[in-house]
């Protein structure tokens, strides 16, 4: 799971560019091979016409068109609280929470192809029906797909860090993508945050503290001692040199969402020696 700025770049030698095909900020998750093979293409041949929605395109095969807006009503067949993860990966946490959680309707936002074929097979392995899925870019189903005050909750697990400098910009944490999710999100909603990189930690902290929109959940908790930011700086971890006397102060971390299984991805990063940041914060209005 991972975000990207990467933009639709033509074959090498085709004609020169059209700007209009470009899109001017972060597209929501890196695009990998979409090509399905195997069980994967046959689970998206027995399921994809029932659990995945196909809006009309605007440009790219992941793009929504301007006039087309989502009726969970109809998409899901009945009326219930939504839930939203943007970027899904391999889809292990959302089928996971939606097979705990028959009371909800949840949408898997993604747009590599393989990691919706693969939510297909857990959805079909869990005997669920309260799933769907959308190929697409999520600032594109945050603008125009979904309705405003619609989600009861959003989550975004581990999107790409793009940890080296240069590339902050990339990122999709950021104030003109919170108003996105502000637009979405009922008042009252939460939105849910999870990285593995503290540098980005510290980001999405900050521009969402600075959004008159969201109000943290947990203000100052786990801070000083209890702060895994204290641990990486201290330690000198990803890369940072040691701060022996460095000290969260801030804190507002989240204790980890229970529904948020240990997905194979988090495996890794703990594997690596990384810490876990979890945020979560609330739609006012």
């Amino acid at each position: 799971m991972s975000e990207s700025s990467e933009q639709q770049r033509p074959e090498h030698g085709t004609a020169p560019r059209n700007p209009d095909l470009f899109r001017a900020e972060p597209v929501s998750f890196v695009r990998r091979g979409n090509r399905l093979q195997g069980r994967r293409a046959s689970a998206w041949e027995r399921n994809a016409e029932q659990y995945v929605i196909e809006p009309p395109r605007k440009i790219a095969d992941t793009s929504v068109a301007d006039d087309f807006q989502l009726d969970p009503a109809q998409a899901f067949g009945r009326t219930a609280p939504l839930i939203v993860e943007i970027g899904t990966g391999l889809g292990e946490c959302i089928a996971n929470a939606a097979k705990d959680d028959p009371e909800r309707n949840y949408l898997a936002v993604e747009v590599y192809r393989p990691g919706l074929a693969q939510l297909m097979l857990k959805v079909e392995s869990f005997g669920i029906s309260n799933v769907r899925a959308v190929q697409a870019n999520a600032p594109e189903v945050l603008d125009v797909m979904l309705d405003e005050n619609s989600a009861d909750e959003i989550w975004i697990f581990f999107s790409d860090p793009w940890h080296k400098p240069r590339h902050h910009k990339r990122r999709l944490i950021k104030a003109s993508f919170l108003d996105k999710v502000s637009r979405v999100l009922k008042p009252g909603g939460t939105l849910r945050l999870a990285t593995d990189w503290s540098n980005y930690a510290e980001q999405m902290r900050e521009v969402l503290n600075a959004h008159p929109d969201f109000e943290n959940q947990h203000p100052g908790n786990l801070a000083g001692e209890g702060s895994n930011l204290t641990k990486v700086r201290r330690d000198g971890m990803e890369g940072f040199d040691p701060e022996p006397e460095f000290v969260d102060g801030q804190g507002g971390w989240a204790p980890r969402f229970e529904r948020r299984i240990l997905t194979s991805f988090e495996g890794k990063a703990l594997k690596a020696g990384r810490l876990v940041f979890d945020l979560a914060y609330t739609r006012l209005g």
